[in-house]
């Protein structure tokens, strides 16, 4: 399933500095970023929100697919899928699962628990993100990103300093980046049969 430290004043005898076009833009997709995040709420999963969070699966099975990416969760939609839907009840079950609505609609679904068994277990505390997925229709909106802000401030109040994740490693590694650019960093692959993964910590 976020934290920009303050720019230090200038004093007041020395010239403001034009900032260059590269910070500007970086500015202003960081206030467009937390406008979005303004209208994102995440709230603790509930009855009825399992048909929702395979919804969110299937937009995103459908996506990859078109775009000749199956390799990661296949081709067949996780709506009607018995063992699937078994997977995310248990997320719901386990207290971890909790969902991110943009402008009142389920948008994105992350669930936090102990780490899968095909990982190394962490030599310390830990939280787990056990799963993150968003619905292609609220991409752009920064849903995955606040998901894991999230997770981190949930570790934070459990009193742990390690965050872990794992995700599908295949293709060009593009969603192995997109962690480390939420600021986790790698530390080791893995192949669960035939499948490529690589595990991240954020340290808290």
């Amino acid at each position: 399933m976020t934290r920009d430290p303050a720019t230090p004043q200038q004093p007041a005898q020395q010239p403001a500095q034009e900032q260059p076009a590269f910070a500007q833009q970086s500015a202003q997709q960081s206030a467009q970023q937390s406008a979005q995040q303004q209208r994102t709420v995440i709230r603790p999963a509930r009855d009825g929100d399992v048909p929702a969070v395979l919804a969110m699966f299937d937009s995103a099975v459908t996506w990859l697919t078109a775009r000749g990416r199956t390799g990661q969760w296949g081709t067949r939609p996780f709506t009607g899928d018995a063992k699937r839907t078994e997977q995310v009840a248990s997320w719901l079950a386990g207290g971890g699962m909790r969902i991110a609505e943009h402008d009142g609609d389920p948008a994105g679904c992350i669930s936090v628990g102990p780490a899968h068994d095909y990982v190394t277990p962490a030599a310390e505390p830990e939280l787990y993100v056990q799963a993150l997925v968003t619905d292609r229709r609220h991409a752009g909106h920064g849903i995955g990103r606040a998901l894991l802000d999230w997770a981190a401030g949930e570790a934070r109040d459990r009193g742990v300093h390690l965050l872990r994740v794992d995700c599908y490693a295949g293709h060009d590694g593009r969603l192995v980046a997109y962690y480390e650019s939420c600021g986790f960093t790698r530390v080791a692959p893995f192949t669960v049969g035939e499948w490529p993964g690589m595990l991240l910590q954020l340290r808290l």
